[in-house]
């Protein structure tokens, strides 16, 4: 299981990253857009995923990914079940949706690509 902790130690290494709380959830962003959310009650944690590739990730472990809510379909976004990720699991998620939102020169200058 993954907490919100775990992902914020994290993604304070990731350049450009901010926390907010809104509406009493914590989202991690780069400028206005959202790369990490979790449910209020830190049970579901949603990450910037593309969308040509949820489907199949859903669908090859149901238990722990699920499609956001109807609202947030046109979105780059999928979520899981905080209790079924593990650290090295979460690590590769966020820091893979986090590239997704930032150039692709400061995530390769980070991740020394």
């Amino acid at each position: 299981m993954i907490t919100v902790e775990q992902v914020r130690a994290l993604t304070m290494t990731l350049p450009r990253t901010s926390e907010h709380l809104i509406r009493d959830r914590v989202k991690f962003r780069v400028g206005s857009i959202v790369y990490v959310a979790f449910s209020q009650d830190e049970t579901v944690m949603g990450f910037a995923f593309p969308k040509e590739e949820r489907a199949a990730l859903v669908e090859s472990e149901p238990a722990k990914f699920h499609l956001p809510g109807e609202s947030e379909m046109r979105f780059n976004w999928v979520e899981a079940w905080t209790a079924a990720l593990d650290e090295p699991e979460m690590r590769e998620l966020v820091v893979e949706a986090w590239r997704m939102v930032v150039p692709k020169k400061v995530a390769a200058a980070r991740l020394g690509l």
